[in-house]
């Protein structure tokens, strides 16, 4: 894929991290879904590492900017957290050729959130140090996997069903069409 063309895409995906939360929030139903993270995974595995990261960190100050949403002091854990998933999207999946794309597609979101939550939790973590409220493992463990089950759930099903639909339209090109990779 062009530069421009990842361009475009990495543009609309960080537009999406500002309409996403207005969509589901109004909804009250944005907390749960996380739907910021949806563009910035699509991002990274659709145009690759530079721009998931990118993604992952204009996204959330764009819409912080624009609506509040994030509050500034959730920025402090909520871009590394999502930059690391852009980052790690698109870095994995232009590693991994499995001759199957959809199982490249969760090999390389599920590591990708996880190490995302990671870097979330430990940015939280050195935020309440800092303060000297309490944070532990446990608050980490529930607000990072417990919460957002629902989320991490949609994520899996939505991404990997986006990127086929993208391909199979030509809207992104095939993965692997010269290396015998099935879709």
């Amino acid at each position: 894929m062009s530069s421009v063309k990842k361009a475009c895409y990495c543009s609309i995906c960080t537009a999406l991290c500002y309409i996403l939360p207005l969509l589901f929030h109004a909804l009250s139903i944005g907390t749960v879904f996380s739907p910021m993270h949806i563009p910035i995974l699509l991002c990274g595995i659709l145009c690759g590492w530079p721009y998931g990261l990118f993604c992952g960190v204009a996204g959330p100050l764009i819409s912080s900017l624009l609506s509040g949403m994030p509050s500034t002091l959730q920025l402090v854990y909520m871009i590394p957290e999502l930059a690391v998933y852009g980052l790690c999207a698109g870095l994995l999946y232009s590693r991994l050729h499995t001759r199957s794309a959809v199982a490249d597609l969760y090999l390389a979101l599920v590591p990708a959130m996880i190490l995302g939550r990671i870097a979330g939790g430990a940015a939280r973590a050195l935020f309440y140090l800092s303060t000297a409220q309490p944070y532990s493992v446990g608050l980490w463990a529930s607000a990072y996997f417990v919460e957002t089950l629902p989320g991490a759930v949609l994520h899996l099903l939505l991404i990997p069903a986006l990127v086929l639909i993208l391909t199979k339209a030509g809207l992104v090109p095939a993965r692997g069409a010269n290396r015998g990779v099935r879709a």
